[in-house]
């Protein structure tokens, strides 16, 4: 099968291009991008007031399968993912069982083998069961598929065997994720620590909770030649540290998430759980921090975090329900709307932060539309306008806090290896 896409505004960052361009695909793979194509092809896409990007990238994201269906599973995540404009995504191990074993991770990969119509490559966890004691077999899972190793939803507290970890996984070649939250600050937190949390009569979360982790990894980064993603950071030390670690030369990203770059706590204005989520919707001071980090290239993705629930577990008080949101159907619009429409960033520090950035951090040969690479093209509108409505979710999940934002940038297709397998458009 041959497709052809044409008179789109074509943005490849790894090769430097920006401008009206057609591009050919010829068995899943980019076989032309010129002006003005005049070879046949099987389909013919006209993508004129288009962007027409390498496939989008979220390093971030929970399908909560094996144990958690009711509340994701694989098919609906990545489907979720395609309406989105995403051709790859990771999810974290934090499942039941968990992503802690070889045997686990190739009983996940044939489920996506069978479910998934994006790809999706797994994160393994750090230590057996999430628990904080034994390390999983790293060079194993690394060997199997296992993309990087986080222990998402938590920080290994024990130091020592951190250490470890990051020095097996930088011997397998892989990235270590971090989830950045010292549980012995934490404590009964729920929202960030302030004058909200005061008002709404809760525990807080200070920006500590997470910067004393961040600056923990980053020295056990510069001790062991780890590569350190440092996953949703929140804070504006987060993103002062990763600045400093890069002038040191440090092999550290960042990563954040269109929640915390678009609200702040001050937006939470009653107890509504859809606000409520792990690290917390920062300070006006912390949000102005990240759009600046990200708008002078110290923090490197945006991914979204994307965290469904069952919409009985966000229905309860904000001191109970669990933490998260999903993010996978608004995050490119978010980021136009906030960052790019904004002056915070041109569109093509989008692609770079939302697919070649991220292809970069996991070592995976995607992220750019380059001649003879894998056809995984993400076609967006980021003129249409259109009010967020979590009743048309794809996710399981409807829990959000966007509900009834106007916003701009519209997914038309969404394209894995060649294959359409997300429309929106009138033919």
């Amino acid at each position: 099968m041959s497709l052809l896409i044409k008179n789109g505004r074509v943005i490849d960052p790894a090769c430097d291009r920006d401008g009206i361009f057609d591009v050919l695909v010829e068995e899943g793979i980019i076989k032309k991008v010129e002006s003005n194509i005049t070879d046949e092809a099987d389909e013919v896409l006209d993508a004129k007031g288009c962007v027409v990007s390498p496939g989008l990238i979220d390093l971030h994201v929970h399908f909560r399968e094996p144990g958690f269906e009711h509340k994701e599973t694989i098919k609906t995540g990545a489907m979720a993912a395609a309406k989105g404009g995403f051709t790859t995504v990771c999810p974290m191990p934090n499942t039941i069982p968990a992503v802690d074993s070889v045997e686990m991770l190739e009983n996940l990969y044939e489920r996506i083998r069978k479910n998934a119509i994006v790809n999706v490559l797994p994160v393994s966890a750090i230590t057996m069961g999430q628990g904080g004691e034994y390390l999983v077999d790293i060079t194993g899972m690394a060997d199997h598929g296992a993309i990087a190793i986080s222990e998402d939803g938590k920080s290994v507290m024990n130091t020592a065997l951190y250490k470890k970890a990051m020095i097996m996984a930088a011997k397998a070649g892989i990235p270590v994720m971090a989830h950045c939250e010292d549980k012995n600050l934490v404590g009964k937190g729920v929202i960030n620590e302030g004058p909200k949390s005061k008002e709404l009569g809760v525990m807080g979360i200070s920006n500590s909770v997470e910067d004393v982790i961040v600056a923990r990894d980053i020295v056990l980064a510069k001790e062991t030649g780890a590569k350190l993603h440092l996953c949703h950071c929140s804070t504006k030390d987060s993103v002062e540290m990763i600045r400093l670690a890069k002038e040191h030369g440090i092999a550290v990203t960042g990563e954040v998430c269109p929640h915390h770059f678009t609200l702040c706590d001050e937006d939470i204005k009653e107890d509504d759980s859809n606000y409520k989520m792990n690290p917390p919707l920062r300070s006006r001071e912390d949000v102005k921090a990240l759009k600046e980090g990200l708008k002078n290239n110290i923090m490197d993705v945006i991914s979204t975090d994307h965290a469904p629930h069952h919409a009985s577990e966000k229905a309860a008080s904000v001191k109970t329900a669990p933490f998260g949101i999903v993010g996978l159907e608004t995050s490119l619009a978010l980021t136009i709307t906030e960052l790019v429409d904004k002056g915070y960033l041109t569109m093509k520090q989008l692609v770079e932060k939302m697919s070649y950035n991220p292809a970069k951090v996991i070592g995976i040969d995607r992220g750019t539309l380059e001649v003879g690479k894998a056809a995984d093209i993400t076609v967006f509108d980021p003129n249409a306008s259109y009010v967020i409505d979590s009743k048309d979710f794809v996710s399981m999940g409807k829990n959000t806090p966007f509900n009834g934002k106007k916003v701009k940038g519209v997914v038309k297709y969404t394209i894995v290896s060649g294959n359409v397998v997300y429309e929106n458009v009138i033919r």
